[in-house]
């Protein structure tokens, strides 16, 4: 969740009186009124809703709610001109390897606007940036900056620049070290050789991204009229996204938009995207009866366009990504006080499933040894299920991908190993012993193209060894008074050494294997530690407790 706190006067006179009718509205619009003061109101933003970060983004959409605009807002676009270009040179591609780009013109700013400029920085940084790990945004003065930027990485000796609210330069790493900002934010660049930078054409540094701007060449005042926008980080659509906020933003208060070239690329792109809808399932979810007029005037009224069971959804809207978040958005329009109550015809008497209960079991027995307990996506990527686990992915068959995935996400997971050891990789600056385990399901394909999903377990030990991972694994089945006997292994996943591994046996059923994962494996996570695991299936040892 973000506040945000708005100008009241401003508010009144351009979207309306806040008397209890108004408050309603903007409770029922899904954000929160947390208080109103005599010159300032304060709102509660969900996170799936960053365009609403700002007065400029809230005042749009929040005027599509009440119906006084309909559908999307165009915005022109202007076409790059003459050396409205960022050169991403190579080096930044192990740092921060992607930018996107653009510039604002005609631009009147005042004290007001340039505080709206900064909340809209910060709060996405904090939000959608995860505090600056995944995104940061850079807003400079054009008129100190000689076209084209180059977006490049050197090494920390070579970066000196006057950062922001200091009076003398520094080095990079003196930065890291001495400057308050750079000490809140120094662990983004903890262990690199060389720190990204943007450089215009005089070699002057814009800033070093993710840390801070420059003192000569990053500050807005109220006399800047034009702006280089920039947004680096390590999802280019985020990226884009977060561009497409932040200029609209700017548009919004008189500024005209520029696009730029980026590489091979120009950004910003206002395109729209397209998404069918069903009448049949908004009525089933919704349990309403509404016809297709009435659908269009609702996605309208959320500022989306509707035509022939096809949504038009603007570029700032990061958190449509399913027909359903469609269907949330006419719930919204239609007003969730609007809905009537019915008590369902049915009676049932409800009890926890006895899966679900042995799995509490399993996570007290395995909490008691001091292993916590943690949970991933059932998303994951080709390069952590594949390529690090040592599978060569031509090798590796039944795995389903997601059709026009939006992240590096794109494929279900096959395994609940490859995440243990993604959190240890991730985790390598903690203190040690690390002992984790996760209960969830994995997925694949069959040879008749049917998927097939499995309850898993999975525990890691590092630093561990095959005697200790042995212990807790007996330790667990004899608390669950099911026997289960590990046996000498000659056909076992590659991920772990030969040798040191062993097929678990539940009766006569082969459940899973444990053993020590293999140097290579380690060095392709960069832990540097021994690792011992287990991975087994549970849906036999259901059969056994049930």
């Amino acid at each position: 969740m973000a506040n945000i706190k708005f100008n009241r006067k401003i508010f009144e006179k351009e979207i309306g009186k806040l008397d209890e009718d108004m408050q309603n509205k903007i409770a029922m619009f899904g954000t929160t009124l947390e208080q109103i003061t005599e010159n300032e109101i304060e709102i509660e933003v969900n996170p799936n809703r960053p365009d609403l970060l700002s007065y400029s983004g809230f005042k749009r959409s929040f005027l599509n709610f009440l119906e006084k605009n309909r559908g999307i807002k165009i915005y022109k676009l202007n076409k790059p001109e003459k050396d409205y270009e960022v050169i991403v040179d190579s080096s930044v591609k192990e740092v921060r390897p992607y930018t996107a780009c653009a510039i604002v013109k005609k631009l009147n700013l005042n004290d007001e606007k340039i505080k709206e400029l900064i909340d809209i920085q910060e709060k996405l940084h904090f939000t959608v940036g995860r505090k600056r790990k995944k995104l940061a945004i850079g807003i400079y003065p054009l008129e100190k900056i000689k076209l084209p930027i180059t977006y490049t990485a050197l090494e920390p000796d070579k970066i000196k620049f006057i950062p922001l609210e200091a009076t003398r330069e520094m080095s990079g790493l003196e930065i890291l070290q001495r400057h308050p900002t750079g000490r809140d934010y120094a662990h983004l660049l903890a262990g690199k050789s060389k720190f990204p930078v943007f450089i215009d054409a005089d070699k002057k540094i814009l800033s070093m991204p993710p840390i801070i701007n420059s003192q000569l060449t990053g500050r807005i005042t109220e006399e800047t009229k034009e702006v280089f926008v920039e947004c680096s980080g390590f999802d280019l659509w985020i990226l884009e996204k977060c561009l497409n906020l932040v200029v609209t933003s700017l548009a919004e208060i008189g500024g005209e938009i520029y696009q730029m070239k980026v590489s091979s690329k120009i950004t910003p792109d206002l395109k729209t995207e397209k998404r069918k809808i069903s009448l049949e399932n908004t009525n089933k979810l919704l349990g309403l009866e509404l016809n297709e007029k009435q659908i269009k005037k609702l996605l309208e009224k959320m500022g989306h366009n509707y035509s022939d069971k096809e949504v038009e959804t603007p570029s700032w809207r990061v958190d449509i990504l399913h027909e359903v978040d469609l269907i949330e958005d006419i719930a919204i329009a239609y007003g969730y006080d609007n809905f009537a109550p019915e008590m369902p015809q049915i009676s049932t008497i409800g009890k926890e499933n006895q899966q679900e209960v042995i799995k509490k079991k399993i996570s007290e027995i395995l909490s008691g040894l001091n292993m916590l307990e943690i949970s991933n996506y059932h998303l994951t990527n080709k390069k952590d299920q594949f390529e690090k686990m040592g599978i060569p992915e031509k090798q590796e068959k039944g795995a389903i991908e997601v059709e026009e995935s939006k992240t590096d996400y794109n494929i279900l997971r096959k395994d609940l190993t490859h995440y243990l050891l993604k959190i240890f990789s991730e985790n390598t600056d903690s203190e040690y012993p690390q002992r984790i385990f996760e209960t969830g399901k994995v997925f694949s394909q069959k040879e008749n193209k049917n998927f097939e999903e499995k309850e898993m377990l999975a525990a890691a030990l590092v630093p561990g060894n095959f005697t200790e991972m042995k212990q807790v694994l007996l330790h667990l089945f004899n608390m669950l008074s099911v026997n289960v006997a590990l046996k000498e292994s000659e056909k076992f996943p590659m991920h772990f050494i030969e040798g040191r591994v062993a097929e678990i046996f539940l009766g006569d059923e082969k459940i899973g294997y444990l053993g020590e994962i293999h140097p290579k494996i380690l060095k392709n996570w960069k832990i540097k530690m021994p690792v011992a695991l287990f991975e087994i299936e549970l849906e036999r040892v259901f059969e056994k407790l049930i």
